[in-house]
């Protein structure tokens, strides 16, 4: 790789990157939202509701549907989500606004819940995730809408007063991250200053492996995490993928403890940096490498996401895997001492991975997001063995083109335009339509 000045716009921009999309969220982003929104609302209102209407976004509904909302004793859906922002949200911690919310209040949220119904609608926006509250008491309205990303306010009104107004959402994030390419990602990793990515990185892994073992020591939905480790051992490549599904077996069953996200979503946050970790430790590899792996592996997953959308029908499990696959691939040879070759296996790598499990669906946030990830992880360390291999799918094979560049945007054209009719699809049978 060619070393990056740190003045120059190109590592600004990957920092910054780095920086808005490395941030925690105690519970599922899409609930975790509805909370925010709630939150706001209350505070907005002064008091709590009397009647509170959510409107959502199809993939908002698939997503809040079967997962747990952290805090609450177990309860789940939008109606559970945004009682607990009402009852007992802290707006100004954002995705974390319920993650300090004490047990004895467990109680007031379902005491609300059945005291003030909330009404749920579907909302056709045109926006993938768009969710807006409106709070009704004493003859006073306020309304919130949240769009384009999970703490992006678009609106939030008193009365018809407007208190807050943020961005519309569109494409402003998409030419942003349009910059990234595997080449400079590459650079930015391998020549950052580790002072600039070391504290994103550390709270990263602090966090999301805090949530893997987690998952390996309790009962956590199917307990993916375990029966992997039961049925195949415990080499790295099994631990790999064990820890990672661990991580989101505990956080789409109720755990409290926070995730740090990407592209939005928990699970990918795990997915890109948990196994990255595992496999430092079997390569030796020292503290330093495994903190420029687990970021090249960040960068690598926006960067699949950003033609594919933040919600889709198409599981980004896969993208992050393949993010992880590449960190592993950096570290392993640079261990080896052969730099010269990580740029082509980590464009062999992508290309094997994604041209195999591209695709995989998206039919919302629960306990089988963790077998996804294990099948993700497995299939992208088998990328990377075919890469080392010498073996790549060549042009014209599917959707694999001439440049790997043009492999990412093919496949994120299917998953942002091709995959919209499968996405609705999966919501009707979801609601039973």
């Amino acid at each position: 790789y060619r070393p990056m000045k740190r003045d120059s716009r190109t590592y600004q921009d990957y920092l910054e990157i780095l920086r808005e999309e490395l941030v925690p969220a105690a519970g599922c982003t899409e609930p975790v939202a509805i909370a925010y929104a709630a939150a706001l609302g209350r505070e907005a209102l002064g008091e709590l509701p009397e009647r509170t209407t959510v409107e959502a976004s199809g993939n908002i509904i698939k997503n809040v549907k079967s997962v747990v909302v952290p805090n609450t004793g177990g309860l789940k859906g939008i109606e559970a989500a945004a009682a607990a922002g009402l009852v007992a949200g802290e707006a100004e911690r954002l995705l974390e606004v319920i993650a300090h919310v004490p047990e004895e209040k467990h109680g007031a949220i379902r005491a609300y819940l059945e005291d003030c119904p909330i009404e749920v609608r579907p909302l056709e926006s045109g926006c993938v995730l768009d969710i807006v509250l409106t709070l009704e008491k004493g003859g006073h309205t306020v309304k919130v809408r949240i769009a384009g990303s999970h703490t992006n306010v678009v609106l939030l009104e008193r009365d018809g007063e407007v208190l807050r107004r943020g961005p519309e959402p569109g494409g402003a994030e998409r030419r942003e991250r349009a910059a990234l390419n595997v080449a400079d990602i590459l650079d930015f990793a391998g020549t950052a200053e580790l002072s600039d990515i070391e504290g994103l990185i550390r709270t990263q892994l602090d966090c999301n492996l805090a949530l893997a073992r987690a998952g390996m020591e309790r009962d956590y939905g199917a307990n993916i995490g375990k029966v992997l480790i039961r049925c195949y051992g415990d080499g790295p490549e099994v631990e790999a993928k064990a820890m990672a599904a661990a991580g989101s077996d505990a956080r789409m069953n109720g755990c409290e403890l926070p995730a740090v996200i990407l592209s939005g979503s928990g699970n990918q946050g795990i997915t890109a940096s948990v196994p990255v970790w595992r496999y430092g430790l079997f390569l030796g590899a020292d503290e330093e490498n495994i903190l420029r792996a687990v970021a090249l592996s960040d960068l690598i997953t926006i960067h699949q996401k950003t033609g594919i959308g933040r919600l889709s029908a198409y599981c980004g499990a896969t993208s992050a895997a393949t993010g992880a696959a590449c960190g592993v691939a950096y570290m392993m040879l640079r261990q080896k001492g052969e730099q010269g070759r990580i740029y082509q296996i980590l464009c062999d790598t992508i290309t094997n991975s994604i041209e195999t499990l591209g695709g995989m669906v998206c039919d919302g946030a629960k306990a089988s997001c963790a077998a996804k990830i294990g099948l993700a992880v497995e299939n992208a360390l088998m990328a990377l063995e075919l890469s080392l291999a010498g073996n790549v799918f060549q042009p014209g094979e599917g959707m694999t083109m001439e440049d790997p560049e043009d492999t990412i945007a093919a496949v994120g054209r299917m998953g942002r335009v091709g995959m919209k009719s499968t996405d609705v699809e999966i919501l009707n049978i979801i609601l039973g339509n």
